[in-house]
């Protein structure tokens, strides 16, 4: 019996240390029924500042990644947000509690960028809360073919703000609380995610469900 039970636990802890070290985290397919049709799902939007800290679960997490940049269109790789010249600059930087993750479209996947919990870095002096998860929205103006960079850095504001609409319509839609907002330690983030000059920090979004009787 005792060898039954250390067995059991040997196991359970040696699937733990191996997710614990897993660097990409594979996301669930999108769930294309759930949630509110358009129309009603705007008259709900809104900026919410209560969030709760509870994980986001996975099914939720990759809906939301999907919604907000995903691949609609597999057989030409266009995304669920327009961009200009079809760049698709936008990339969607995803802060947890055990690490900052970049979203990778083409496999619908979270790739792990650097460990540990940097959630303080985003300033939320509207919030009364911690949001359990922040999706950072960062543009590399080097994809646009053409035009200087003052021309380029007006077309990563259009598509980052569509991007930022896409993730505020899905949470009001599934009822998850969000809000857009520019408040961001810049040079700490750039430095921890080792970014190149030619990315720029557009816009962030604290995402948790909603507090209850909120």
């Amino acid at each position: 019996m005792k060898r039954i039970s250390f067995l059991i636990c040997f196991t359970l802890l040696a699937g733990l240390l191996s997710a614990q070290g897993q660097k990409t985290v594979k996301l669930n397919p999108p769930d294309l029924t759930r949630g509110y049709p358009v129309m009603k799902a705007l008259s709900l939007r809104a900026s919410d500042s209560q969030f709760d800290t509870a994980p986001l679960k996975l099914q939720d997490l990759s809906d939301l990644l999907w919604a907000a940049n995903g691949i609609n269109r597999p057989a030409i790789g266009k995304r669920t947000a327009p961009s200009a010249m079809n760049a698709q600059d936008i990339d969607i930087y995803v802060f947890l509690e055990s690490g900052a993750y970049l979203y990778n479209a083409k496999e619908h996947a979270l790739d792990l960028i650097a460990e540990g919990d940097n959630r303080n870095l985003f300033a939320g002096r509207q919030e009364k809360s911690s949001p359990s998860t922040i999706f950072l929205l960062v543009s590399d103006i080097s994809r646009f073919r053409f035009g200087t960079d003052s021309l380029k850095l007006v077309w990563a504001a259009e598509d980052a703000g569509i991007v930022s609409q896409n993730i505020s319509i899905f949470c009001a839609s599934v009822g998850l609380a969000t809000r857009p907002r520019a408040g961001m330690n810049q040079q700490k983030l750039k430095d921890l995610l080792k970014l190149r000059s030619s990315q720029y920090l557009m816009l962030n979004h604290p995402v948790s469900y909603k507090r209850e009787g909120k």
